[in-house]
């Protein structure tokens, strides 16, 4: 675990989980988890239904707190931030399911993410669709997601795969340091997957990316670092070469062939 550094430090830690655990009942959802996300690198989670993986993102990104353990954001203690403080803070997530406003244009979508950062309310008397900075944080936010050609349509007609480019999009509009997307290429189909993570790659060099993915083959391909999970717990955690040889992975989870 990396040590934990000033807020004014530099540091390619931008989010550090220490020990974080969530109970629902006499249920340990997540247990004892720690991990470091870091600028320059794509961590992936992984793990069956159950394991406890949407759960940890949800712990994270503030939806939830946790029931012990810490989550540290630029190097500041966020455990106690509210889910819109640690979005402010430069945080950014995708969800499983769409969460896109399907009869407003894609740069309309963009760009009401994008308000929700540069809020001015202090200029009542200006159209929000005004505001000279939402709409340039839209536009680059396109730009990245490689929908600059799409900014016009309703977001109802994208194929789903360019729907879940859009919601990478709208997480870029609030200009994040580090982004948590779950499943980001479920459902997909072979070319919208190499899209996909085309762009994954092309976000690492500048964000911390955690990827929760079932996709085996395209999260062995694109991660830095791997973790796994069952049962809540943390099973391994380590390059993806070492996890694909790691005994007990291959048993709980990978199976006797990889």
């Amino acid at each position: 675990m990396a040590a934990v550094m000033n807020p004014g430090a530099a540091t390619d830690a931008l989010l550090v989980a220490k020990e974080v655990s969530r109970r629902f009942g006499g249920l340990k959802a997540v247990d004892g988890v720690s991990l470091t996300l870091e600028r320059g690198s794509l961590h992936a989670v992984i793990g069956t239904n159950g394991a406890g993986k949407s759960t940890l993102i949800n712990l994270l990104s503030g939806e939830i707190p946790p029931s012990e353990g810490r989550v540290l954001l630029m190097g500041q203690d966020a455990t106690g931030w509210s889910q819109p403080r640690r979005a402010r803070a430069g945080l950014g997530r995708s969800y499983q399911r769409n969460t896109i406003f399907v009869n407003f244009t894609v740069r309309e979508n963009c760009r009401l993410a994008a308000q929700s950062r540069w809020q001015r309310a202090w200029d009542w008397w200006t159209p929000a669709q005004r505001c000279a900075s939402s709409q340039a944080a839209a536009e680059e936010a396109l730009r990245k997601a490689g929908l600059t050609a799409q900014a016009g349509r309703i977001a109802g007609a994208l194929s789903h795969g360019q729907k879940r480019q859009l919601e990478i999009a709208m997480c870029l509009a609030t200009a994040p340091k580090v982004l948590l997307l779950d499943e980001p290429l479920a459902g997909m189909g072979a070319e919208e997957t190499e899209r996909m993570l085309a762009l994954l790659g092309e976000l690492k060099s500048e964000h911390a990316i955690l990827l929760v993915e079932h996709d085996m083959d395209a999260v062995f391909r694109v991660a830095d670092r791997i973790t796994v999970m069952v049962n809540g717990r943390v099973i391994a955690s380590d390059t993806p070469a070492a996890v694909r040889s790691n005994r007990e992975v291959q048993i709980a989870y990978l199976g006797e062939s990889h």
